[in-house]
């Protein structure tokens, strides 16, 4: 009879502690976003819509793939992505489009980004969290921010961990690397010069890899000319122009420009073509991009002197 009400009174405990576990999973969660925002949601977050592509890669990345109901139109990876309801997004972002889908959160950036299009959002019901990753640490942050946000905290973690083993690793690589300069080019010739400045995770990768940027001067993204490309001679050169199989290669154009024959790199011919969305991107996939850079430099030293 005792064995008989001690199994009884074992099954209500089992049944009790089953169902508070099932209301710890009920509670809401209250995030921090990277404009010192405060939102809190009620409940657990099962839909989402993410307008940046670096913000999609970390969901997916974290494994919450599964609770994307919409996407920025320049969201392509990973593949699986390009399933999920594309809406626009930046100055062009619509609102009616994104209601229609029913999001809990809408992740989004600040560029090209408004108030009255948070606003517009908020008052339809709809929380909205800014994401604004411009060095490593704020990609950290912003995998700790969405890991938080889908309670995938422990992967978030992971993420980072893995993300800072990387680059420790190629820094140790990289420790006989030293006096190479090297210019980002964000933005080509043809649309106007642009380039990656301190503060930035490219001038970060660059650190990493053993070079010196060549426009540590420039604060965070900034436009430049032509002349201060030629003045500062860079030894490499990274574009991120995309190719689309016609006309020249981005490589091949800037090795044909004007007056940039007398520059180190093209005459060494020492232009890397990166992947526009690994290295441009502030997310998982830096680990590639600084792969790539680092394979590319130590490539370079290793060729015999002319």
């Amino acid at each position: 009879m005792f064995q008989k009400c001690l199994s009884l009174f074992l099954c209500l405990l089992l049944v009790l502690s089953m169902g508070c576990a099932g209301a710890e999973s009920t509670e809401g969660v209250t995030v921090t976003d990277m404009k010192g925002r405060q939102v809190t949601l009620a409940a657990p977050v099962t839909r989402i819509v993410a307008l940046t592509a670096a913000d999609c890669e970390i969901l997916y990345a974290l494994g919450a793939g599964d609770l994307l109901v919409g996407r920025g139109e320049y969201c392509d990876y990973p593949p699986q992505v390009l399933d999920v309801p594309s809406v626009q997004s930046g100055s062009e972002t619509n609102i009616e489009q994104i209601t229609a889908l029913q999001p809990q959160v809408v992740l989004m950036g600040t560029m090209a980004q408004t108030t009255e299009q948070v606003e517009a959002l908020e008052n339809a019901g709809i929380r909205v969290l800014v994401s604004d990753a411009q060095n490593l640490e704020g990609v950290y942050e912003a995998i700790r921010l969405i890991g938080t946000l889908v309670g995938k905290n422990t992967e978030a973690e992971n993420i980072i961990t893995e993300m800072k083993g990387t680059f420790d690793e190629i820094r140790e690589k990289a420790k006989n690397v030293s006096g190479k300069t090297v210019y980002f080019e964000v933005s080509p010739l043809q649309w106007g010069l642009w380039t990656a400045g301190k503060g930035t995770f490219m001038d970060e990768l660059a650190g990493i890899c053993g070079l010196e940027n060549a426009f540590a001067d420039v604060d965070g993204w900034g436009s430049i000319s032509e002349e201060q490309v030629l003045a500062r001679d860079p030894d490499y050169i990274v574009t991120i122009t995309m190719y689309y199989g016609e006309g020249p290669t981005p490589v091949e154009e800037i090795m044909s420009r004007p007056g940039w024959e007398v520059l180190k790199a093209v005459k060494n011919g020492t232009i890397l073509n990166a992947d526009s969305n690994e290295i441009s991107r502030p997310g998982p996939r830096l680990m590639d991009a600084v792969r790539t850079l680092f394979d590319f430099v130590e490539q370079d030293a290793l060729q015999p002197a002319a």
